[in-house]
């Protein structure tokens, strides 16, 4: 193979020196593997449907709501669906009942790549002037992830064309109840109030010898003007799957929304996902190294009116490619 590589530079060579034109090799990649269309429109209506229950708070009729709507719609497309249930405590002192929901396709692949979100919604707007003690829509962070995920499960489940590997999505519940800015309480006890369902999938996983070959983490992937740079943890962990990514994301047109920018560290499933379940996972999230977190971040302008097909599209059409390559 080496001497092959040498014949071929060496009459590139001799092809430069007597021809009268400069001429560039080019080496072409492989064609891509085929992969079937997502459709913005619907993952658009499973972003609607989720505010339509409201904020799905833990311990509140919206979330078991929503649970069992998620459940309906995984198993309707064909995946094997099964719940993770565990108490955790809450960082001002409450015991919870919260749910990992996991939905496998083709769950006797060995190879098997893990795609996650979270479904849960904030019980407090701690960055509004206003209602700062009510719960927030949550339609992009969080309910835009699901979004995505579901209409990559329908798609899956739907059409002809399969991917070659298996697909695990986890739904991570109790990711969104960090202490608030203006107090952030803490208890030596515990390190991180936030990200509560991964923490305790990543100890305790669904399967006792599970792992994947890489996971990718979708959240707050929906609103209007959002882009998407290299996260912190994600470079550190899994910079290969980072790549790997945002060049399929720049090859089927989508690099507007993906920048070759790096961002800082971000704490979410993904660094418990890495750190605990020694899975490589990246995170598609919208924080930009220049201004964090949007506008609406944490606010009660996290509704509906924000979410544009468009982002839903970019995000999910990468993922979507992604898997189907593998």
């Amino acid at each position: 193979m080496k001497n092959r590589f040498w014949l071929v530079s060496l009459l590139a060579l001799a092809w430069a020196c007597t021809s009268p034109e400069k001429k560039t090799e080019t080496i072409e990649k492989a064609p891509a593997k085929p992969y079937p269309t997502f459709n913005p429109d619907s993952a658009y209506a499973f972003v609607q449907k989720q505010v339509d229950f409201g904020p799905r708070v833990p311990e509140t009729e919206a979330h078991e709501a929503t649970k069992n709507w998620l459940l309906s719609k995984f198993e309707g497309y064909g995946f094997a669906v099964e719940t993770q249930d565990f108490e955790a405590k809450t960082y001002d002192g409450l015991t919870w009942d919260l749910s990992n929901i996991i939905a496998s396709y083709n769950p006797e692949a060995t190879k098997r790549i893990l795609l996650a979100a979270h479904w849960d919604t904030r019980r407090i707007a701690d960055k509004d002037t206003e209602r700062i003690d009510e719960p927030i829509d949550g339609a992009n962070d969080g309910g835009s992830g699901v979004g995505v995920l579901l209409e990559i499960a329908r798609v899956i489940g739907t059409q002809e064309l399969k991917p070659d590997v298996g697909i695990d999505i986890i739904l991570f519940d109790g990711e969104d109840d960090g202490e608030p800015e203006s107090t952030k309480v803490k208890n030596n006890a515990q390190d991180f109030w936030w990200c509560l369902g991964s923490q305790h999938w990543s100890k305790n996983k669904h399967k006792p010898n599970y792992s994947a070959y890489f996971g990718i983490l979708v959240d707050m992937v929906g609103a209007k003007g959002a882009r998407f740079y290299r996260e912190g943890y994600s470079r550190q962990y899994a910079s290969g799957i980072l790549k790997k990514v945002w060049d399929n994301a720049h090859s089927i047109g989508q690099g507007d929304f993906f920048i070759y920018k790096d961002a800082p560290e971000i704490t979410d499933d993904h660094v418990f996902v890495n750190a605990f379940a020694k899975i490589p996972m990246i995170d598609i999230i919208e924080f930009s190294p220049d201004f964090g977190f949007a506008q609406y971040h944490h606010k009660h302008t996290d509704n509906i009116e924000i979410i544009d097909r468009r982002t839903l599209q970019a995000v999910g059409e990468t993922v979507l490619f992604t898997v189907y390559q593998e």
